[in-house]
Parts: C-alpha cells; sequence; structure tokens
C-alpha cells in the first residue's frame, strides 16, 4: 500500500539521473553498475530513499522518458542482472528504491503504438488518443512542451494524435480500461522484484477533461486562448486533473499499492493545493506526496514561459514555499526540492555560485531541509554543483533546449545572444552535466568521452574534494539528514512564516509541543540586520545547525552575513 509507516518521512530521497551519474565501461555513458559502485557515497550522506531517472528500455528522444519497452533495461544502462545487483546494494544499505514510472506516455517505438498506428480497426488503436482533421489541419492549436503542436498527422489511419511532450511520446487513452490494467501489471512486475516505490511522471496528465463528455472520440476540442513557447503553456491547463483522475488513482491503489509496503510521489503540473490534498490525503487519496511547480515559476515573467527571465524577488518565493507548507500540513505531504533533472542548478538559479558558493549553497540546504516534507537532493546539489554556460546551441543535447533556440532564433528573430542568456540559465543540461566525482580527467565520471561535456570547475567541486573536508557542502548535507532524525519538530512541526515582505530574509519557526526551531537564512551577498521586534526572542537560544562557526553567532547576534544560515534552538 502507499506507505503508511511514519518512518519514510523522516527520510531524505536522492535522484539519480542515470546517464549521467558514473560510467563503468568507458563508453562515455553512466550505467547500473556505475551507479552501484557508488552507492557507499549515498550511504555516507544518509540517504534512505533513490529516485531513479528511467533505465528502461528507450529510443532516447527524451532521455529515456519515452519508453519502448517497460519490463527491460535499456542496452546502454546495462542489463536486469545489472539493476538487480545495484537493488540488492541498494537494500543492504537500508536504501529504498522508487522506480520513475512513466505511464502518461510511451515511445512512439513501443509496440502498443506500432499497432495502434496500423489501422482504425486494430485492437490497440484505443491505446491512445486520435482525433480526425479540422479543416485539413490539426484538431486544435494546442503546442506541445518541446514546441510545435501536440498533434502529429499518421497516414495510415488519417487521423491526428495527441502527444503534449515530443511527437515521438504518443500520450496513452487511460479511459482504455484495458490500458489502465496494462500500467497495473507493469507496477506489480517491479515491485514484487522488490522496488520501494514509484515516482509517478506528469501523473495528472493521465486524464484528459473532454474525454468524459458524451462522444468523446470526436467532440470539438477547445483551442488554447494563447500559444507560447516553453514549457507548461496554456494548453496544459486542459490536460491537467481531469474529472476521473481520483478515480484512476484510488483504482491503482486497490488495485496495485495496496499489495505492497511503497513510496508514491506524483509529478502533478499546474496542480492547486486543494488537488494536492486530495492525492495525499492519508485516508482518501492514493499518493504519498506530489511535485508541485508553483516556486519554480517565481524566476519567470508572468504568464509567459519559463525561458521569459526575471530577477528572483524573494519574498514571492517565501509566498509560494509557506502556502504550501501551511496548506497540506496536516491533510497531505510536501515533497521538498531546489532542482532535479528538468531544473537548472541551484545555487546557481537562488544561491551565489561565485564566492559565495559553498555558504549560499548551504544556505539553500538548510532553508529547505528544515521545512516539513521529504527533500530531495538531486545529484551533484550535495556538492554544489552549478550550471554550465556553454556558448553555442550545438553544445547541448535536450530536446526542449534545442527546440527552443530554433523556434526562438529562426522563426520568431530573437537575437542567438538573448537566447542563449536564458538556456544558461533555465536549460535542462545544466543538471544533466556528468556528476563530478574526482579531479581526475573527465571529473572520475568515465575513462571515455561523455556523452555530455563535464563542467570545467570539476577539479574544484568534486565528491572526493567535499568528503575530505570536514566542512564541505556535502558534511552539511549530512548533518541536516542526520538531524531530521533526531529532531520530531523537522518532522511534525507546523510551520509560520515570519517577514514575509522582507526582501533579503527568509525566516520561520517549525513548532511541535514545547519545541520551537528558528529558521534565519539572508538570501543576499551583504550584511543583513534582524529585525529582532519582529523575531522571537532567541537571545537564550541553543544553536543547532548554521553555515558559519556557532562559536561566532554570539559576536553579531543581531546581523547575518552575506548568505548566513542559522537555526535556533528556543528555550
Amino acid at each position: 500500500m502507499p506507505s503508511t509507516s511514519s518512518d519514510w518521512r523522516s527520510s531524505v530521497a536522492y535522484q539519480i539521473y542515470p546517464r549521467s551519474f558514473a560510467d563503468s565501461n568507458g563508453d562515455g555513458i553512466g550505467d547500473i553498475p556505475g551507479i552501484t559502485a557508488h552507492l557507499d557515497h549515498l550511504q555516507a550522506l544518509g540517504i534512505e530513499i533513490v529516485w531513479l531517472s528511467p533505465v528502461y528500455d528507450s529510443p532516447n528522444d527524451d532521455n529515456g522518458y519515452d519508453i519502448r519497452d517497460y519490463r527491460s533495461i535499456m542496452k546502454e544502462f546495462g542489463t536486469m542482472a545489472d539493476f538487480d545487483a545495484m537493488l540488492a546494494g541498494m537494500r543492504q544499505r537500508g536504501i529504498r528504491l522508487m522506480m520513475d514510472l512513466v505511464v502518461n506516455h510511451t515511445s512512439d517505438e513501443h509496440a502498443w503504438f506500432q499497432q495502434a498506428r496500423s489501422s482504425r480497426d486494430n485492437p490497440y488503436h484505443d491505446y491512445y488518443i486520435w482525433r480526425d482533421p479540422v479543416e485539413g489541419r490539426e484538431p486544435t492549436n494546442w503546442e506541445a512542451a518541446f514546441n510545435g503542436s501536440a498533434w502529429t498527422f499518421n497516414e495510415a489511419t488519417g487521423e491526428y494524435y495527441l502527444h503534449m511532450f515530443s511527437k515521438k511520446q504518443p500520450d496513452l487513452n487511460w479511459e482504455n480500461p484495458k490500458v489502465r490494467q496494462e500500467v497495473y501489471d507493469l507496477m506489480h512486475f517491479w515491485l514484487k522484484k522488490g522496488v520501494g516505490g514509484f515516482r509517478m511522471d506528469v501523473i495528472n496528465m493521465i486524464s484528459k477533461p473532454w474525454q468524459t463528455t458524451a462522444n468523446a472520440t470526436q467532440a470539438s476540442l477547445p483551442d488554447a486562448p494563447k500559444v507560447q513557447e516553453g514549457f507548461l503553456q496554456p494548453a496544459f491547463e486542459m490536460v491537467t486533473h481531469g474529472p476521473r483522475f481520483m478515480s484512476f488513482m484510488r483504482e491503482m491503489r486497490r488495485e496495485v499499492l495496496d499489495h505492497y509496503d511503497c513510496i508514491t510521489v506524483g509529478e502533478a503540473p499546474c496542480a492547486t493545493i486543494a488537488q494536492a490534498q486530495e492525492i495525499t490525503d492519508p485516508q482518501t487519496g492514493a499518493l504519498n506526496m506530489v511535485f508541485q511547480f508553483e516556486h519554480m515559476e517565481v524566476d519567470s515573467q508572468p504568464g509567459k514561459s519559463k525561458w521569459d527571465l526575471k530577477p528572483l524577488h524573494l519574498p514571492d518565493l517565501k509566498t509560494s514555499l509557506s502556502r504550501w507548507q501551511t496548506g497540506l500540513h496536516g491533510q497531505g505531504w510536501n515533497s521538498l526540492y531546489w532542482c532535479n533533472h528538468d531544473q537548472p542548478r541551484a545555487v546557481s538559479r537562488f544561491g551565489d555560485e561565485g564566492p559565495y558558493r559553498v555558504r549560499s549553497a548551504k544556505l539553500l540546504a538548510t532553508c529547505l531541509h528544515m521545512m516539513q516534507g521529504t527533500p530531495f537532493i538531486y545529484q551533484g546539489e550535495e556538492l554544489g554543483m552549478t550550471n554550465v554556460k556553454w556558448p553555442h546551441i550545438d553544445q547541448y543535447q535536450d530536446i526542449e533546449t534545442r527546440n527552443m533556440f530554433q523556434v526562438a532564433v529562426v522563426q520568431k528573430k530573437q537575437h542567438p545572444e538573448r537566447v542563449m542568456q536564458s538556456i544558461h540559465a533555465k536549460g535542462r543540461d545544466n543538471a544533466r552535466t556528468p556528476m563530478q566525482w574526482s579531479s581526475a580527467p573527465q571529473a572520475g565520471f568515465t575513462t571515455g568521452q561523455p556523452w555530455l561535456a563535464v563542467h570545467d570547475n570539476y577539479t574544484e567541486v568534486n565528491a572526493a574534494q567535499a568528503r575530505d573536508d570536514d566542512h564541505s557542502i556535502f558534511h552539511h548535507y549530512r548533518q541536516l539528514i542526520a538531524l531530521r532524525k533526531k529532531w520530531p519538530v523537522m518532522v511534525s512541526g507546523n510551520f509560520e512564516l515570519l517577514l514575509p515582505k522582507h526582501a533579503s530574509l527568509f525566516a520561520y519557526t517549525r513548532r511541535l509541543g514545547d519545541v520551537c526551531l528558528l529558521v534565519l537564512c539572508n538570501f543576499s551577498n551583504q550584511f543583513q540586520g534582524l529585525p529582532l521586534k519582529q523575531l522571537p526572542d532567541f537571545s537564550q537560544a541553543q544553536a543547532l545547525i548554521g553555515n558559519l562557526p556557532v562559536e561566532e553567532w554570539p559576536l553579531a547576534p543581531d546581523t547575518l552575513a552575506a548568505w548566513e544560515a542559522r537555526v535556533y534552538v528556543l528555550a
């Protein structure tokens, strides 16, 4: 069943992007044996849950999120025997493996779609979503996440199929009970192997709102009010959280999840707090937690795409995170994250990748891990890895990035340098550069030529250096993870935001019974005086953790240094 024991709530998760984690055979591509070889790194950090991005057989149009066979391992990554060895190694270290379940869509090379596209009479045709042309063209003006129409014409049947991502990622038709049973069967396959749960990719898109209407197969569909380039443009509002979504999820729980002790998290674009409450309600919901994106939009221009940049206004970030803290408290469960395989590096985005890289990375860790929810660390985040700023689009591999550049420069005639600035800030390849294990050539990631270039700061920023330095970002994360086990207030305490309008200070309390933590973070590269009259009295408080030596705190009791973070236990 979705895990009901409380132990996972005090655990911290770690995301592995396998292509970029560790290469064991010198072909330049990370693989499963490479993961197994580095499990001690995760154990030393204190990790108890691993979210593994897809390792299934795939043609790699979207780096594994286009699945050709859900029960086979991608040859580049290894074999099923390699997978079993990795799983055994994790279990020996007390780590639960959470697989990436990608079932809103498949690859167009999946056997189901190969059958489905052959004729309208094929038994698999109804596994996907089709529409006849409207006035000789696409049924709607919807744009896919990776640019271009969300509809692609299929000559054999004279229809368009829906794909909210790449044209090689056709959306499944969850209204078909055979599709749902196929999904449940593959979930059983992995759970019986001993997998500890699933991260469910764009799961709130499986119920399309229009599909429950009368004559849904041919009912006319509305156009998006406005089409913009980039991720989460208006058409996504039309294909998320449809009326049968919770029905499907509760069926999944009955058919699969209730039969296992597993941890589940659903990626939910456009989700509201009320929807997240419904999804994660311990009694009536279906999943343990959700990934939502609201705080990932605070540095984009309102109403525009993620590529339309604006400087971070800290009160916006505080407001968003606070809303989700209070909205789910006692009614559901948060996931906490700064970055993942789809987001830029946290220290480059929200911190200072320059002289304050180490200090600001520790501040970001402190600020997030002291909140309620399950923290997710993305590979390299514990080292303070940073964004890359490659000058040429040819150096990038990501389909979203390359397509956006093509549209922006070729079609919209935007200046290439301006477009590259957006890519440097928000491109997904920022998170996908190889893990920096050591100062050896290619950062110890591979003995060959890496599939994506290694960041050139690897001689300074790497795991070997971090583990040897007691004051490193790695050891700060390790301390935060250990504290979560010792302090129930970090897991169960309520959250209260302080100084909501302050432009540089992020302050809040966590309270459980008689225990109260005060968290103070200075999101700036200048000293910040503390407005003591607006804060709880911490003159007699106990120091818990910070990113500057605790013995220095009394020297500046009413001031935080640049990018300083402190946590007090109030008397």
